[in-house]
C-alpha cells in the first residue's frame, strides 16, 4: 500500500530544491484529452536535472509515495493521470529541455526529456538533418513522453516507432539510481538493454531523463499526392507497387475514409478537400527522394502504373510544399473532428498488413448487428494500424449509446486480435487499456512483465495502476 504525500516529504523536497522546481497543480495536470480521467490532488514538481530527478525519486521511495511521470500530457489512454487513491507527487519534465549534444556526422542528438518533440525536429533541422518522429501533438508532446509510451507516428513505414529512433537512455530507476546509458554507439553487446526496458513501459519502470536519438540525412526533395482508390485492398495493393517503384523513398502512406471526409465538413476544422465529391477512400502518400529524383514525377509514375491496374481512379500530386503541407492537414485535422463529434468507442488496432481489408469488412458487419453507426476508418495502413472509431448518426450522442460502448470495444478488439493483431497499436496501454491486456495477453508475457516490475519497483511507487497489475 502506497501512502500519500506528507507534510514531512512536502518539507523535505522543497528543502533540497530551488523555489523554480515547485508549480501550482493546475487542472491541465489532471486531464487528459479525452476528457475520460479526471485526476485528484497531487504535489506537483518539475525538477530541471537529472539529479533533483533522482533527489524526488530517492524521497518517494523511503517515503512510500507513488509517482506519477508527466511529460506534455497528450496520451491518450491515462497513463498521465491518477483517478483515486494515496494522493502522489506528479513529476514533470517540463524544465529538462535542453539540447545537450548534436553530432552531425554520427547522426545523433542527445535531449532531454522535457523537450518538445517540434524542438527535436527543429534542432535536426540546423544541422540539415531529420529526426522523423512526427505526431499531430508533435507541438506540445516531449520526447520522454514519446519514448515512454513508444509512440508511432505517420513515418514508422520508413522509419520505425520511437523505440527504432534511441540510441541510447539516461533514466532514474525506482530507487533513485541512476541509469548512465547516453551511448552514441551503434553496436554494444554488453548483456542486457536495459534502454528496451524504459521505452514503452510508460513510467512504471523508472523515469526517462534524456535519450540519444537517431538522425537522418535529409532527403533531397519530398512531396505528397492524395490517390482515389476503388476500396482498401486496392490501397494495400497500390502501398505494394509504391515499394515496387520508390523503395525505400515512400515514407508515410495513410488511409482515408470519407466518413473522416464528411466529420470535417460537418464540425470542422475547415480544410480543403481537393475533390469536387468526398472519394469513398483515398490515401495520401509522401514521398522522401534522394538526389537526381523528383518528387512529383516519381508520383506521377506511380499514379500511372496504378491506373493502368485499375488501382487508382483520381489523384493530386502537390505542386509546392505549401500544397503538401495542405494534404497533410486534412490527415492531421481528422483526429480533431473525431472528438467534436464524440465517438461512442474508439480504437488503435494494428492487424497484419494483408489483412487490413478483412479486417474493415468484418468489423462493419459485426457492428451493424449491434446498431446502426457511423465508421471512421483511417490510419497508418503502411504498417497496419488502423484508427477504427465508431460514432452514432446524426442527431444521436454518444451519451446514447453508452450502454454499447463495452460490447463495441469487445467485438473490435477480439476481432484485432483474433486476426494476429493488436488492440494497442501505438497509444499504449496506461489505465485506459490495463484489463485489455490481462484479456488479450500472452500469460508468460504478461508473467515477466510482473516479476520485472516487482525487482525493479518492489514498492510499486511508479506510475501505480497503469500496465502492469497484480
Amino acid at each position: 500500500m502506497l501512502n500519500s504525500v506528507t507534510d514531512a516529504l512536502r518539507a523535505e523536497l522543497t528543502s533540497k530544491l530551488p523555489e523554480a522546481a515547485f508549480r501550482e497543480l493546475t487542472d491541465a495536470y489532471l486531464h487528459e484529452p479525452r476528457g475520460r480521467y479526471h485526476g485528484g490532488d497531487g504535489f506537483l514538481i518539475a525538477p530541471d536535472c537529472t539529479q533533483d530527478v533522482a533527489l524526488v525519486v530517492r524521497a518517494c521511495a523511503a517515503a512510500g509515495v507513488g509517482i506519477i511521470p508527466y511529460g506534455g500530457g497528450t496520451g491518450l489512454v491515462g497513463g498521465q493521470v491518477l483517478e483515486s487513491g494515496p494522493v502522489p507527487v506528479i513529476l514533470s519534465l517540463e524544465r529538462m529541455t535542453k539540447i545537450r549534444d548534436v553530432f552531425p556526422n554520427e547522426n545523433v542528438l542527445v535531449a532531454e526529456a522535457g523537450t518538445i518533440l517540434a524542438s527535436v525536429q527543429d534542432a535536426a533541422e540546423a544541422v540539415n538533418r531529420v529526426f522523423p518522429l512526427s505526431l499531430a501533438s508533435e507541438g506540445s508532446a516531449r520526447i520522454g513522453g514519446n519514448l515512454s509510451t513508444n509512440a508511432g507516428g505517420v513515418n514508422v513505414l520508413r522509419y520505425g516507432n520511437a523505440r527504432d529512433l534511441c540510441v541510447g537512455l539516461e533514466a532514474v530507476l525506482p530507487d533513485g539510481a541512476i541509469l548512465n546509458g547516453l551511448s552514441r554507439l551503434k553496436k554494444n553487446n554488453t548483456g542486457y538493454d536495459l534502454r528496451h526496458l524504459m521505452i514503452g513501459a510508460e513510467g512504471t519502470l523508472g523515469v526517462i531523463t534524456a535519450a540519444s536519438l537517431k538522425l537522418f540525412p535529409k532527403p533531397a526533395g519530398e512531396g505528397a499526392a492524395l490517390m482515389v482508390v476503388p476500396d482498401p485492398q486496392a490501397a494495400l495493393d497500390l502501398l505494394t507497387l509504391a515499394g515496387d517503384l520508390l523503395g525505400h523513398q515512400v515514407s508515410a502512406f495513410e488511409l482515408i475514409n470519407h466518413m473522416g471526409l464528411d466529420f470535417l465538413g460537418e464540425v470542422g476544422p475547415d480544410v480543403r478537400v481537393p475533390f469536387e465529391q468526398a472519394p469513398e477512400w483515398m490515401v495520401l502518400i509522401d514521398v522522401g527522394c534522394v538526389a537526381g529524383v523528383e518528387p512529383s514525377r516519381a508520383l506521377e509514375r506511380l499514379f500511372e502504373a496504378g491506373a493502368e491496374r485499375g488501382l487508382v481512379s483520381d489523384g493530386v500530386i502537390a505542386q509546392s510544399g505549401a500544397q503538401r503541407e495542405a494534404f497533410w492537414t486534412i490527415r492531421e485535422s481528422i483526429p480533431e473532428a473525431n472528438r467534436r463529434i464524440g465517438s461512442v468507442s474508439s480504437h488503435d488496432t494494428s492487424v497484419p498488413v494483408g489483412r487490413i481489408p478483412e479486417f474493415i469488412e468484418r468489423a462493419g458487419k459485426a457492428l451493424a448487428r449491434v446498431d446502426d453507426f457511423r465508421i471512421n476508418c483511417f490510419g497508418h495502413v503502411g504498417d497496419g494500424n488502423l484508427h477504427y472509431n465508431v460514432f452514432p448518426q446524426k442527431g444521436k450522442s454518444r451519451a446514447d449509446h453508452d450502454h454499447q460502448r463495452a460490447e463495441v470495444k469487445r467485438i473490435v478488439h477480439d476481432l484485432a486480435v483474433e486476426m494476429g493483431g493488436s488492440f494497442s497499436a501505438e497509444h499504449g496501454i496506461g489505465r485506459l487499456k490495463v484489463n485489455d491486456l490481462n484479456r488479450y495477453g500472452d500469460p508468460t508475457k504478461l508473467a515477466a512483465m510482473r516479476v520485472i516490475k516487482a525487482a525493479l519497483d518492489p514498492n510499486g511507487i511508479m506510475n501505480p495502476g497503469a500496465v502492469v497489475t497484480g
